[in-house]
């Protein structure tokens, strides 16, 4: 009997991986764009100072526009690199895409190294990645528990956001007791809040 939400999520998430692998490259760009507005255009956003995000890859929605944004307004960037001595996230301040970042273990870019930030209450505003999402704040991950572990530790009042294609909304999400639900999704085609 335990092993049945790890059967029921390892099925969803194979299915809607395949779903968003199958939205043309262009849709997909183009999709990012609008969500990537709308996402800077949210009080929560531009009243951040310290905004966590991380850099896409394979058929996610595509940051690279929101990270440079973050970094063109004056905010701080914050993005995650993998420490797998402690199966864990590490947070380290970004001001350069270019030449601060390095392809990581599963060849997602993360920061080199440099400024880390000890206290996760800093940030304001946070990007998280994912799979499914469910309209009431459920969220299917890739399985590693690296952002359940990390929202755990949030400030009440820090906005915790996804951002998805609408092909990645299902009705429910199974959630285990350590799933950690986001405050709100956007999509191309609407936005499911919780709270902001």
């Amino acid at each position: 009997m335990g092993s049945e939400p790890t059967n029921v999520k390892r099925t969803l998430r194979k299915s809607i991986i395949a779903r968003r692998d199958a939205l043309p490259e262009a849709d997909r760009s183009a999709m990012s764009a609008i969500i990537t507005r709308k996402i800077g255009g949210l009080a929560a956003y531009v009243d951040a100072e310290v905004v966590l995000a991380y850099m896409s890859f394979g058929s996610e929605f595509e940051t690279g526009d929101f990270v440079r944004g973050v970094l063109e307004t004056g905010k701080t960037l914050i993005l995650p690199r993998l420490n797998r001595d402690r199966c864990g996230l590490d947070l380290y301040r970004v001001t350069d895409l270019e030449d601060g970042l390095e392809a990581g273990i599963w060849g997602i870019r993360e920061p080199r190294g440099g400024t880390m930030l000890e206290d996760f209450s800093l940030l304001d505003f946070i990007l998280v990645p994912g799979v499914a999402f469910s309209r009431d704040g459920g969220r299917l991950g890739y399985g590693g528990g690296f952002y359940d572990r990390l929202l755990v530790g949030k400030r009440p009042d820090a906005l915790a956001l996804a951002a998805a294609f609408s092909v990645q909304m299902v009705e429910k999400v199974p959630l285990e007791a350590n799933d950690i639900p986001v405050d709100g999704i956007v999509t191309e085609t609407g936005e499911y809040v919780r709270r902001f």
